[in-house]
């Protein structure tokens, strides 16, 4: 008989999870370096009574910043490399862009990264009310089908959460290409418990000056797309 977990909330996930044919220095990155890397139980096999993380075991006290979907991972060890003061974990669904990750950690030797391989929200339930000082969405899946839009992150589903793990005064960071996923995230986000940082059009222009540009916003520039750069603070409400 299955032992059931009790208020397991239904989710349904819409993106990748596999991609091509991982690579045999990529399957060993996965055997030897993603479990020493766990934030620690998150699943709800591992943790059903969604106890929540120790922070400041995990990360000996220091501040600690969230990425959401990193990708191929060049921001999340950017920020690692230029600030060892703090801890940084992120979470990604799609294990080759994990793959990637923990490859750019071993070269970079970053001891300051804790890797999530799944979605987001399963880690925002064991993440402590706020105990995130800064968190970054960049470039996620734009979803451009008007019927797809309630898939994007910036819907309550995932920003209700994510205002409650973030503490007051935290930074919130928001890259992306597309014009209309800049108008949905200038309209959800703030309704979630956030102050849009803008006060002329180079704050959304320009990008942060601790930047490094990904491969995604690469190939949107090369294909003609203008990034656009949004700065939030998680307000004391």
């Amino acid at each position: 008989m299955s032992k059931t977990i009790p208020d397991r909330p239904r989710r349904n996930f819409y993106g990748r999870i596999k991609g091509k044919t991982l690579k045999p220095n990529q399957r060993t990155y996965l055997d030897e370096d993603l479990t020493p890397l766990s934030p620690g139980p998150v699943s709800w096999q591992d943790n059903p009574a969604r106890a929540p993380l120790d922070l400041d075991a995990l990360f000996g006290g220091r501040e600690t910043w969230l990425e959401i979907g990193f990708g191929g991972g060049e921001h999340l060890v950017h920020q690692a490399a230029s600030n060892p003061g703090i801890g940084i974990i992120g979470a990604e669904p799609f294990i080759n862009g994990v793959a990637m990750l923990l490859g750019k950690i071993r070269a970079a030797e970053a001891d300051n990264v804790r890797v999530h391989p799944g979605d987001v929200r399963d880690l925002f339930d064991v993440l402590p009310p706020q105990s995130i000082s800064r968190a970054f969405l960049l470039y996620p899946d734009p979803w451009p089908k008007k019927r797809h839009h309630r898939r994007r992150f910036v819907t309550p589903e995932h920003l209700e959460p994510l205002a409650r793990v973030l503490k007051p005064d935290a930074i919130f960071r928001v890259a992306t290409d597309i014009p209309d996923y800049v108008r949905q995230t200038l309209e959800e986000v703030p309704r979630a418990g956030f102050e849009w940082l803008a006060e002329a059009p180079a704050d959304w222009r320009q990008p942060w000056g601790d930047w490094i540009s990904t491969r995604y916003e690469q190939k949107a520039l090369r294909e003609g797309r203008v990034p656009h750069y949004l700065t939030f603070r998680r307000t004391q409400d």
